[in-house]
């Protein structure tokens, strides 16, 4: 399985593939590519793919994941997408179309990376998810042509406060962009290793307690059909992530709702991308590596 991260090493942000020794670099062999951003957009992965055999440049363990995606165009989420999520509300009607909202790119972290409890609310919630990253320009994209719009699939953990989701009747966007309350990685899987977009198993654990489970097989919208709605009404352009729904489990369900607290652990597993691991801490102070992180993308 090809995996290609964005990370940073020394204070040095770069992009790279894991090998079987390690962290390979490959800022320092596509000199011309700024980031797996752009790595996507210029349709070098199977470049990049090829040097999955190198040997490594950084153990594993010594680098710093950031996130996926340094500075997505575009971030969208579909909301109540799995079977049983619609339960979960007071108004349960069956809606026609998805729902959708959108995230600042600065509201995720990478993989091992905390997730940032801010001193307003103590309603950290999580949702893990299927995160799809677009692979090539595309505007009505039929469903049938869906796939090949992909440049490959990660995972996220699409974290909330919850009592900002609440703050106003039609509106989440204020709960959904706390800076670093979600996380997006470990790595890309380019979509011509993963199988069927319909069967993949996606699994949260907190603590080691399994709290979600379920497969992409009981999404009331697929992946294929969330591409193509969106594609409606927006060109979806590479390095755009789509964060595809979460089951059923997450915190504020439970009675009384169980929040995250600092210390815990979440883990987000679909078995054909890896584990998506994120620890939660208060926010971060000044000057810490979080607060460096966001700053804004290169002119």
């Amino acid at each position: 399985m090809t995996r290609l991260l964005s990370y940073s090493i020394n204070d040095k942000a770069t992009f790279g593939v894991m090998g079987t020794e390690g962290v390979v670099d490959l800022g320092r062999r596509m000199t011309d590519v700024a980031d797996l951003q752009e790595l996507i957009a210029v349709d070098r992965i199977d470049e990049a793919r090829s040097h999955a055999g190198d040997t490594g440049d950084h153990p594993a363990e010594e680098i710093t994941f950031e996130r996926l995606i340094p500075w997505p165009g575009k971030i969208f989420c579909i909301g109540v997408n799995y079977s049983g999520r619609a339960a979960e509300y007071a108004d349960r009607t069956d809606a026609a179309y998805p729902s959708v909202f959108v995230r600042f790119p600065d509201s995720f972290t990478g993989h091992q990376r905390p997730l940032v409890r801010p001193p307003e609310s103590p309603q950290l919630d999580y949702e893990g998810e299927i995160v799809v990253v677009i692979g090539k320009d595309g505007r009505r994209i039929p469903i049938s042509e869906a796939r090949n719009h992909i440049a490959g699939l990660s995972l996220g953990n699409e974290g909330t406060i919850r009592d900002w989701v609440r703050h106003a009747k039609f509106n989440v966007t204020q709960g959904k962009n706390w800076e670093f309350s979600g996380s997006l990685g470990p790595w890309l899987v380019p979509i011509d290793e993963i199988g069927d977009l319909e069967w993949l198993h996606l699994t949260t654990r907190v603590n080691g307690e399994l709290r979600q489970d379920d497969t992409t097989a009981t999404m009331k919208y697929s992946i294929a059909y969330q591409i193509h709605y969106l594609s409606t009404f927006t060109t979806l352009r590479p390095g755009d992530v789509i964060f595809t729904g979460t089951p059923t489990g997450a915190g504020a369900r439970f009675d009384p709702p169980v929040w995250l607290e600092p210390g815990d652990v979440v883990e987000v597993c679909a078995p054909e991308i890896g584990t998506l691991r994120n620890t939660i801490a208060d926010e971060f102070p000044p000057g810490s590596p979080n607060a460096a992180f966001n700053s804004p993308p290169p002119q």
